[in-house]
């Protein structure tokens, strides 16, 4: 291991990086090829029933009819513009640029790792973490989004680490607009742009001596003032736009719905099954509401304790929003997994317990599937032991999250000057 390592290191500039690229390319294309094929001949699909919807949207958006005209579209109009090339070029393009935005992640996960100072090798491998990961790369190959949100998300991240503030903060909004999720990033970026990460002020400010003292002023630092506008520029503009052109429609399936939503069906989350014994009820209601509220108090927590170092602080609130969500499915996973890689360097993990976690990670959502099995193709009432295997994954989800915490050297980006 030692001697592999010593030839890693000593490789040029680059290298590893094409090498690792081009395994990963060869293992999609392989995908996308295998899954066209079983497509054709199986009677278990590969594409993703999403990649349908999407394309279906696309259909009516070709026809002058709005994306939403497609049921259960519940996603931006822009995603719909995209898949329009489906239907005039090939149904394989959108899967096709899916993989190649999946692709991308790893680039932006291995180039944010050295702005924060790690080696070469060390970046290249930690982004194998997400290259090489069966479960994002099914998820890209079979027609699922995610990895258009994650490039999103990791190139506002990547924009921070190179003091771009009005770049990250529009690159934020546009995320915030295709999925209201990301707005859990808002605080922690916000906090980390501090007295470390720019001295020169980019708005005048009023008095001409200087951005004025105290508290609130040293809060609302000019850099964090710019990010927020820009965050809320974008985030506003394309959702005027949107709604110009599909209305109320518009922000009721995109946004307002995910508040309201009272979802019955099983799922990794813990609410799940309170939610289907009180579906016909007020209860309901008030359990979707009070679901939001540790959510909200353990993001605000985070932020406030974890911002200087922003990659960790991001990875850990979204850890925490799909665990404790209302509503938890596997793609939700991939929301956190695009972050893993980048906090692996500043981990005291051993080997030994990284693979213990992993094994406790996938045995807990072994156990949740096998139940669902039963549930969906034996027809069997298995919905309590569907819902303690979600409980097992709630626990064991909590202690991951503990040990990563426990074991992590949490690190400020940029050192913060002693005087303000």
């Amino acid at each position: 291991m030692e001697k592999m390592w010593t030839y890693l290191q000593g490789l040029p500039p680059g290298k590893l990086w094409r090498y690792v690229l081009a395994v990963s390319v060869l293992i999609r294309v392989g995908l996308l090829a295998f899954g066209e094929w079983q497509d054709r001949n199986m009677a278990v699909k590969f594409t993703d029933v999403d990649y349908r919807v999407f394309t279906d949207a696309a259909q009516h958006v070709l026809e002058g009819r709005s994306p939403y005209a497609r049921a259960t579209y519940r996603y931006t109009p822009l995603l719909a513009y995209l898949m329009v090339f489906n239907l005039t070029v090939h149904e394989c393009v959108g899967k096709v640029m899916f993989a190649l935005l999946d692709l991308a992640v790893g680039w932006f996960i291995q180039s944010v790792l050295k702005l924060a100072g790690s080696t070469e090798a060390v970046s290249v491998l930690s982004s194998c973490a997400w290259l090489f990961n069966p479960l994002t790369v099914a998820v890209s190959t079979r027609g699922n989004a995610e990895s258009l949100l994650a490039v999103i998300v990791l190139s506002c991240l990547w924009l921070l680490y190179k003091k771009h503030t009005i770049a990250a903060g529009l690159m934020l909004g546009v995320a915030t607009h295709c999925k209201l999720f990301p707005v859990i990033y808002a605080l922690p970026m916000f906090l980390f742009i501090d007295q470390g990460y720019g001295a020169r002020p980019l708005i005048p400010s009023w008095s001409g001596r200087g951005w004025p003292k105290g508290p609130v002023s040293r809060f609302l630092r000019p850099q964090r003032l710019v990010f927020a506008v820009s965050a809320a520029v974008s985030f506003l503009a394309l959702s005027a736009w949107m709604y110009h052109w599909y209305g109320h429609e518009f922000l009721h399936e995109t946004y307002l719905y995910h508040f309201i939503r009272k979802d019955n069906r099983h799922n990794f989350s813990l609410y799940f099954y309170p939610l289907y014994l009180t579906w016909r009820s007020r209860l309901s209601s008030l359990l979707s509401l009070a679901a939001f509220l540790p959510q909200a108090v353990l993001l605000l927590v985070s932020s406030v304790v974890l911002y200087r170092d922003v990659a960790l602080c991001c990875f850990v609130v979204t850890f925490i929003f799909v665990t404790f969500n209302k509503v938890c499915t596997s793609q939700y996973f991939i929301w956190y997994l695009c972050l893993l890689p980048l906090i692996l360097p500043n981990t005291r993990l051993s080997t030994r317990r990284g693979c213990f976690l992993v094994f406790v990670w996938g045995t807990a959502q072994a156990l949740w599937l096998t139940a669902a099995y039963h549930l969906e193709f034996q027809g069997r009432n298995t919905f309590l032991y569907i819902w303690m295997a979600s409980a097992i994954f709630f626990c064991s989800n909590a202690f991951i999250l503990i040990q990563i915490l426990t074991h992590s050297r949490a690190s400020a980006v940029f050192p913060t000057p002693k005087k303000d």
